[in-house]
């Protein structure tokens, strides 16, 4: 295993990641190099009663530490991006830290393109009874004006981004019968404090719901029509600790010295030119029908999905062998997609997560056919590999083998 650095920092896009055992210690001083005085933390309720994460970030922020917004869920619903703002107007906070997963990650970055944007609540709701094209994107012409930190303790991947989506209408309430979702891009976090002993915090049932979503981040990057040397490099490297890493701390295989700091550098390394592709679709697909966690869905599919796209095109197998430590030398085609396959199967087994999806809860056989539809037109199948023809019919097949 290629050794890493006990720390590093990385500018990306303008997001300087600070990597690193007890890094949070010196997020203080580093907002006040940059002006920043009144920090709110954001995060959801259990994050915000675990004092041995939140006992550490609030030390770390020292007198800039404005309040604690604990009130992300799940559900990233708009409301909740609203009654962050309003939460950050009266601490008088003019910087967010995001700590935790996705959920909270994401409704932070785009509270701040809703800050941005200038619609309230209703306005933004009577656009989305409207029709998608009246909602918009959040901001499209502006970046938002209230810079935020991330402080990542999960594996899901949200921290080096722009993405994520809130939800305006639940399926049950839209003319439409499907989610109505709102979100805008551009909005780059100031900072990525990602420090492995906060990780350490995290319950391991956590880190395994989330393990599965980061680590196809690296897989799809790498079979992406939209590949180039660089992307690959960070990903195939980024698997390579993953792969190995992410069974001793989310999973049942002994720990193992540093591997925790592994799988936290992996997890950095696979987003930093991410390239969300089928696996995603997959993910979305099922977020259409059911309230259903993403990196579950992506644990039960991915090995499924990779067998499919290696009976259609090549998919970068070999890539994708060299950081999933799959021997290739003398090897045929056929051979290595199997060990691949069988690879990214060996990490999902070895962590606690579905690996069917008759097994999520409220999934349908009967449902199926729909979900491959969605799956099909989802907007990362765009960068499905050159050459692949992913019709609603194959993607059924996929369904079918998984269930």
């Amino acid at each position: 295993m290629l050794p890493i650095a006990d720390s590093f920092e990385h500018v990306h896009r303008g997001c300087e990641v600070r990597y690193g055992r007890g890094r949070i210690a010196g997020l203080g001083d580093w907002l006040g190099e940059r002006d920043r005085d009144d920090a709110l933390i954001v995060c959801g309720s259990n994050t915000g009663a675990n004092d041995a994460l939140m006992d550490p970030i609030r030390d770390g922020l020292g007198d800039r530490f404005a309040g604690v917004f604990d009130g992300t869920t799940p559900d990233k619903r708009v409301e909740t991006a609203y009654d962050l703002l309003d939460a950050r107007a009266e601490a008088g906070a003019d910087v967010l830290v995001a700590v935790g997963g996705g959920a909270s990650l994401d409704v932070a970055r785009q509270a701040t393109l809703l800050a941005a944007d200038g619609r309230d609540l209703d306005e933004l709701r009577a656009d989305a009874e409207a029709g998608d094209d009246a909602l918009g994107d959040l901001a499209p012409e502006r970046g938002p004006a209230l810079p935020f930190v991330v402080v990542p303790t999960t594996f899901a991947g949200a921290d080096v981004s722009t993405g994520g989506s809130l939800e305006v209408f639940a399926a049950d309430e839209s003319p439409t019968g499907q989610p109505v979702t709102v979100s805008g891009s551009g909005a780059w976090p100031i900072a990525d404090v990602a420090d492995p002993a906060l990780f350490e915090t995290t319950p391991t049932s956590v880190l395994a719901g989330s393990a599965m979503n980061g680590f196809d981040k690296g897989i799809e990057t790498t079979y992406a029509r939209d590949a180039d040397p660089v992307s690959d490099a960070a990903a195939v490297h980024g698997l390579r600790l993953l792969a190995d890493a992410l069974p001793r701390v989310a999973g049942d295989e002994p720990g193992g010295e540093r591997a925790t700091d592994r799988a936290v550098a992996g997890s950095l390394l696979v987003q930093l030119d991410r390239k969300i592709s089928v696996i995603h679709a997959f993910g979305h697909g099922f977020a259409r029908r059911y309230d259903v966690q993403q990196g579950a869905i992506h644990a039960v599919v991915a090995p499924h999905a990779l067998a499919y796209l290696f009976d259609e095109v090549d998919a970068s197998r070999r890539a994708l062998a060299a950081g999933l430590g799959v021997r290739t030398d003398g090897r045929g085609d056929a051979a290595i997609a199997e060990d691949v396959v069988a690879a990214v199967a060996a990490v999902r087994d070895a962590l606690d997560v579905p690996t069917r999806l008759r097994d999520l809860p409220e999934t349908d056989e009967d449902d199926l056919p729909a979900i491959a539809e969605f799956v099909a037109d989802d907007p990362p199948m765009e960068r499905a590999p050159a050459g692949l023809d992913a019709t609603a019919e194959g993607v059924l097949g996929v369904l079918r083998a998984a269930w």
